[in-house]
């Protein structure tokens, strides 16, 4: 059975509205439709432009807009399609966007950008950039306090963060609490057993390193949990003391340093759990992960690269010597001038890394020589990537 869209009636003044599809994100600057047609248990559709699908009518069904099969409010489907349509429905074309009437009676409207938007083998439109391996030449995206505090300057921020996993605020006011507050424009802070929000200062009775003067090599906070951490933020208060440099590295291009190097010591590193634990008089927090995660395209998901943080190397007796071998052969590289970045932060400066991608560190500084405060927190990426789609819509 087939229904060719030009046989179809247009709209009249008794026809419905536009179709609304529950969507935030804009989609009415689409083509309309020209053509729809039942075609091999779907419809096939012809926009303005030429382009052309066909989307299977259980598709259609399952993705109707209208408030019995989506919550007015919430946007949230309220239908389930348990059974195969066997009966196609009938088509009409109006005013260049489609509506299904099938033969229970439901009746389904579709706003033809939105379909343009989902057509299959298309991605959608992604306000999320892509990550990017810093190259010779990285620095850092700068954006100041008061463009932040703008929805332009946010999304710039955002998008340099997710994009290079590294981004700096600069010429913020001096004052205590600040990184809670711009943290918490993009969302809730995430608590650690350091608390939702801390102070990287020397003090007595450390029960990490952060909290001492030593310079801290390079590495990733809280690999001894399931999840670390994906975002942390530092904010500098005082920094009057002698040393103290900060240090970074992009794991995205020393994974990859490493896969030209030494194929076979990646394979190691990312095939082999080993311990990581964190013990102090109330915590006792571990877990046994690999120091690199990467995906199935061979790319990097997560690092946990921190020594201080690693257990006693349980392994095989046959493994452990290429274990090490592979290991150092990874912290030579991220030490290296080739890979690393340094810079002394500011007072009035945040800055915010990936902490699954970019680690960190610091020189050692001399707390007699003056006063070194920073203060952090930590986000969840999912906060960042649902702030940036928000501003996205609008900028």
């Amino acid at each position: 059975m087939n229904n060719a869209a030009q046989t179809m009636p247009t709209a009249t003044k008794d026809s419905p509205q536009t179709p609304e599809m529950g969507e935030l994100t804009p989609y009415q600057t689409g083509p309309a439709l020209t053509q729809a047609m039942l075609a091999h248990g779907g419809v096939a559709l012809e926009w303005q432009d030429g382009q052309q699908t066909t989307l299977p009518l259980l598709w259609l069904r399952d993705h109707c807009a209208c408030q019995e099969c989506r919550h007015p409010q919430t946007r949230e489907r309220l239908y389930l399609p348990l059974e195969a349509i066997t009966e196609p429905p009938s088509l009409l074309l109006l005013d260049g966007h489609l509506q299904l009437n099938w033969q229970d009676g439901h009746v389904s409207a579709f706003h033809s950008g939105w379909l343009y938007q989902r057509r299959p083998n298309i991605m959608l439109p992604s306000a999320v950039p892509d990550t990017k391996p810093w190259e010779d030449s990285f620095t850092p995206e700068r954006v100041s306090h008061s463009d932040f505090l703008t929805p332009q300057g946010e999304k710039s921020w955002l998008t340099a963060m997710l994009r290079d996993g590294l981004a700096l605020i600069t010429d913020g006011p001096v004052v205590e609490e600040e990184v809670s507050r711009l943290a918490e424009r993009i969302g809730p802070l995430r608590a650690t057993n350091f608390g939702a929000r801390f102070d990287v200062r020397s003090k007595p009775n450390p029960n990490n390193a952060a909290y001492t003067a030593i310079g801290l090599p390079l590495h990733i906070d809280l690999p001894n949990w399931r999840q670390p951490p994906d975002i942390q933020l530092l904010y500098c208060l005082q920094n009057e003391a002698s040393g103290g440099e900060s240090l970074f590295a992009d794991g995205a291009r020393v994974v990859e340093a490493l896969r030209q190097q030494d194929p076979a010591a990646l394979a190691i590193l990312s095939k082999t759990p080993i311990d990581f634990r964190f013990q102090d008089e109330t915590h006792d927090i571990s877990i046994r992960a690999p120091v690199i995660t990467l995906d199935s395209e061979g790319a990097l998901v997560e690092m946990r690269l921190n020594n201080w943080i690693r257990d006693a190397l349980h392994l095989p007796l046959e493994q452990i010597d290429t274990w090490y071998s592979a290991y150092a052969l990874l912290w030579k590289l991220f030490h290296s001038e080739a890979h690393q970045l340094e810079f002394t932060l500011r007072p009035g400066q945040m800055i915010a890394f990936d902490n699954h991608r970019v680690l960190h560190g610091r020189r050692e500084f001399d707390p007699n020589s003056g006063a070194r405060h920073l203060q952090g927190t930590y986000l969840d990426r999912d906060m960042l990537t649902s702030r940036l789609r928000v501003l996205a819509r609008n900028v």
